[in-house]
């Protein structure tokens, strides 16, 4: 077994927004993908232009890119890849997160310098596998999602310290095996290896009889069907300790296509955890509060994954269709104006004064204060903020950090209570 190295967080930048709000919230890399080759295809993703600018600056903060090429290629998928590996080079990507061995050939031959990540469509399961990569000069491994601590710690023993290896520990997963699938093909035409899964996992389902064609019979007594292939949500927050005895460089969060607010929270939590660790790792353990972020982001229930049971074991199956929905982002602080002690706030969603709503910050811990005292941008009393996006002024108690959330609990069309 290796030493204990400090580990990586690394949180998913799906467009420019949630690269700023991951690296504000302390991610040391991101995860990101150009217009192709990459498996969201559903995110917004980046056009080079916008690629080369983010590129540098995240680089300017000292956080590192990585962009994903990691689709099941096709013939036609390969005409034109020597240009874009050229140009992800020169853009300055840290490394290309690749699963299919032609693209990996491909950027060998093009680019021999340049780090190349394994993606967890590659399904390594298996130390023989990471070596055979790591010959072919690949700096590190995205374990598939369906391993446990047990043989993670096992691989890591028997791999080349240099290797590094790679793990989700928040976010979906996927019913089929590290991402393979061909339910969206069969469905909707949508090719979940290209990057346009249409999450039919997700669906209700149920049994017709095949002379009672109109007769749909649910597989269990649910009259809204059954979801035998939706699964949980990994949330790995109270094992820091376990991930990292196991020898796991990096902890990465899923999400690119989910909100900015998803990666500020999920990166912060982390973030707080991991460096807790090793500031004393014998007196550690998960901060109450950082499990409560956590849960304020839109999820499906929350569960260890396959770190503690194998598929066989546990399949992970979650019997509702619906996300949890505890909370929805008010604001975001964009300034602060010293002479009024007021945050200057970019609108999200609406609120009225006498609200009350979370703060969710940078380097602080989570507050609540109460909304009273409204200005519109012309400094003009309001009882409330209806306008998408508009700009007004919070008087708040204490400076609120720039790109810090403001939160409001319950669903913003049901605010007494969350959705279900």
């Amino acid at each position: 077994m290796m030493r204990e190295q400090r580990v990586e967080i690394l949180s998913p930048a799906g467009d420019r927004e949630k690269l700023e709000a991951a690296v504000a919230f302390g991610a040391d890399a991101v995860y990101m993908a150009g217009k192709t080759l990459g498996l969201r295809a559903g995110s917004a993703n980046f056009s080079r232009t916008e690629m080369i600018d983010a590129i540098a600056w995240a680089h300017e903060r000292h956080v590192r890119c990585y962009v994903t090429m990691n689709i099941l290629a096709h013939e036609v998928d390969f005409q034109g890849l020597e240009e874009e590996i050229l140009f992800l080079r020169d853009a300055g990507a840290d490394a290309l997160i690749v699963s299919d061995p032609g693209i990996f050939a491909t950027i060998r031959d093009v680019c021999p310098d340049m780090e190349i990540h394994i993606s967890t469509q590659a399904n390594v399961t298996n130390a023989k596998t990471c070596r055979f990569w790591h010959g072919l000069g690949a700096k590190r491994i995205v374990l598939a999602r369906e391993l446990t601590l047990r043989e993670i710690a096992a691989i890591r023993s028997e791999i080349p310290d240099d290797l590094e290896l790679e793990c989700f520990v928040h976010g979906a997963m996927c019913v089929s095996y590290s991402g393979r699938c061909l339910l969206s093909n069969h469905f909707t035409g949508r090719n979940a290896n290209h990057g346009e899964c249409a999450q039919p996992c997700r669906w209700r389902y149920y049994v017709t009889e095949e002379k009672r064609p109109d007769m749909n019979l649910p597989v269990e007594e649910d009259d809204r069907g059954t979801y035998i292939f939706n699964s949980k949500d990994i949330c790995m927050i109270d094992h820091i300790p376990e991930l990292i005895k196991a020898g796991i460089t990096s902890f990465k969060i899923e999400g690119r296509i989910k909100g900015a607010f998803y990666a500020a929270a999920t990166t912060k939590a982390y973030r707080e955890a991991v460096d807790a660790y090793f500031r004393n790792p014998e007196a550690y353990s998960t901060d109450p509060y950082l499990k409560d972020i956590l849960e304020k982001t839109v999820h499906r229930v929350f569960d260890t994954g396959f770190f503690f049971d194998t598929p066989r074991e546990d399949a992970k199956i979650f019997s509702e269709s619906t996300y949890l929905r505890p909370a929805f982002v008010a604001g975001v602080v964009v300034g602060y104006d010293p002479d009024r002690r007021a945050a200057i706030v970019s609108q999200r969603n609406k609120i009225s004064n006498g609200d009350e709503l979370h703060v969710l910050s940078p380097s602080t811990r989570p507050d609540i204060i109460p909304v009273d005292g409204l200005l519109d941008e012309d400094l003009r009393p309001i009882t409330s903020t209806p306008r998408a996006t508009m700009r007004y002024y919070l008087p708040v108690p204490y400076e609120l950090e720039k790109n810090s959330y403001l939160i409001r609990i319950g669903d913003k069309d049901n605010p007494v209570k969350s959705a279900t």
